[in-house]
Formats: C-alpha cells, sequence, structure tokens
C-alpha cells in the first residue's frame, strides 16, 4: 500500500472514532508525558489500535494519541513517540505527522530530552531549538517522492519557525521562566555518546543531541507545516568527570523540567 494511502486509511479510522478537528500537533519526549494533564481530552487512543502506527518500547513514551483542547485550541497530541533505534524506519517514526497534517494540523510543536554539550546550559534548562543538523543514517523523505504529500526538494533554511521561537521567548519572559536557544543534533542511538562523540557534535556546531525530532520536523517541512521544537537538558555531555549517564537520571531531569515546559506550550497554543 502507498504512504498516500495509509495516510488516508488512518485519517478515516481516527475520524470515526473522534469529531474534533485539530488545528496543531504536539509530540512529547521522554519523561515529558505530564503535559497531557493540561490537556481537556476528547478521546485518548492507545497506539496499538490505529492502523500503520508503530508502537512505542520506550519507558517514558506512553504510547496514546490525545484529541482534545489545550488553551482553548483543539489539538492532537503524541503521548510517547517512536524513534530509529527501536527498529522502525525513518518513514514510520515520521508516519504520525503525516497523520496530524492530514487532519487538518497546520503547526507542530515537538519537544525531547536532551544532552547539552554548551558550557552555559544546565540539567534542567529548557531550550528552544533554533536549527539542526541531521547525523540520522537514514532520511524520512529517501525514496519516490509523492507531490500530493509534498516537494521533492524541501526548503529547509527556516526549518523552526522564527516567528513561533520569538512568541515563545516572549511568552517565557511573561511567565518568569528563563530559556535559551540552540543547534539540535539528530542521531540514530540508541547509546548515550562518548566523550569524543559530544565534542564532534559540539564542535560541528550543536548545542544540543538526542534521538529524536530530526525526522518528525523534516516530514512536517516537507507538508508545509510551521514547527516549534524545544529540549529539555537531561544531562550534560562536555564534562570533567567521568560520570556515567542513564535514562532513570534523564527521565528525572525531564520530569522535574516538564511543568515549565507545559505552562508555555500551553499558553503558546492559546496565542496561535
Amino acid at each position: 500500500m502507498l504512504l498516500y494511502d495509509q495516510i488516508q486509511e488512518t485519517k478515516v479510522f481516527l475520524q470515526s472514532r473522534t469529531h474534533l478537528t485539530p488545528q496543531i500537533g504536539i509530540i512529547l519526549g521522554s519523561g515529558l508525558g505530564r503535559l497531557t494533564d493540561a490537556v481537556d481530552i476528547s478521546v485518548s487512543i492507545p497506539y496499538a489500535e490505529i492502523p500503520h502506527f508503530p508502537q512505542s518500547t520506550v519507558e517514558g513514551h506512553a504510547g496514546r494519541l490525545i484529541f482534545g483542547k489545550l488553551g482553548g485550541k483543539p489539538v492532537l497530541m503524541m503521548a510517547g513517540r517512536f524513534h530509529y533505534y527501536e527498529g522502525y524506519s525513518a518513514t514510520e517514526i515520521s508516519f504520525p505527522v503525516r497523520v496530524m497534517k492530514a487532519l487538518g494540523c497546520e503547526t507542530l510543536l515537538v519537544s525531547n530530552a536532551a544532552g547539552g554539550m554548551n558550557s552555559e546550559y544546565q540539567i534542567g534548562d529548557i531550550v528552544f531549538i533554533s536549527d539542526h543538523i541531521n547525523f540520522n543514517p537514514e532520511h524520512p523523505l529517501r525514496g519516490t517522492n509523492d507531490e500530493r504529500l509534498g516537494p521533492r526538494f524541501p526548503d529547509m533554511s527556516e526549518p523552526y519557525s522564527l516567528h513561533l521561537i520569538a512568541l515563545a521567548k516572549e511568552i517565557a519572559g511573561q511567565l518568569d521562566i528563563d530559556v535559551k536557544t540552540g543547534v539540535y543534533a539528530g542521531v540514530q542511538g540508541p547509546t548515550f555518546e562518548t566523550r569524543a562523540e559530544y565534542q564532534y557534535f559540539h564542535g560541528a556546531g550543536a548545542d544540543l543531541v538526542g534521538m529524536s525530532t530530526v525526522p518528525e520536523v523534516i516530514v512536517a517541512i516537507h507538508s508545509s507545516m510551521k514547527v516549534f521544537g524545544a529540549s529539555i537538558v537531561t544531562d550534560i555531555g562536555i564534562r570533567e568527570e567521568l560520570n556515567k549517564i542513564t535514562h532513570e537520571e534523564v527521565l528525572a531531569a525531564a520530569s522535574e523540567a516538564a511543568p515549565r515546559l507545559a505552562a508555555i506550550i500551553q499558553e503558546l497554543v492559546r496565542v496561535l
């Protein structure tokens, strides 16, 4: 079955479960599931019930698609995302973004937990993503292009909307929440980076590194969506001590900062 036909089949299934037409798609990263608490939920559907959807296999990713209202706006929220390291292709990872677009979403908000490589960052910092570098081994647009989904060669000069970044900074200031901006490096995973790799990515121009987000954003741009991205710094890669990084520590750091990011996203959705 063609990708376009898979999208349409999934769209029809979801429309049979709700009459809500979402305007904004939201993807929650590791440990950020509590952002769902701010949503007035209309329907919550396990990924296992949705045609052509992969399944979340990682702790901290609930695996549910949520239709509801946030800040008075109809939204479609992924509580848990998919990763290349789970064994899925780049096309499968980004499939939900295609479905969001087909259902009516024109804006995508993505969040993630990331390693910090900027000496000005501290664990728990919220960083708005200004750009990214794709270090993934597979590209989500590889293969025959379907013009019904987007152009063969999409422009990536502004993957993260400057307007949305400016708006989010203004909101953060009003909420007295300190935020930073930075470039995100997307990698395959699932290992955390070696010290040499952290230095390599930082030397290449990245401030953050993580195992998600980039394929989703590429597909969103291909689909003519506006994108806003935010990372929570859950570990510091450029460090002197040889401390180990664990997934449990990443989840704990993300959970601690999640309420602040939730407040920003909720207000951002309200004013869009």
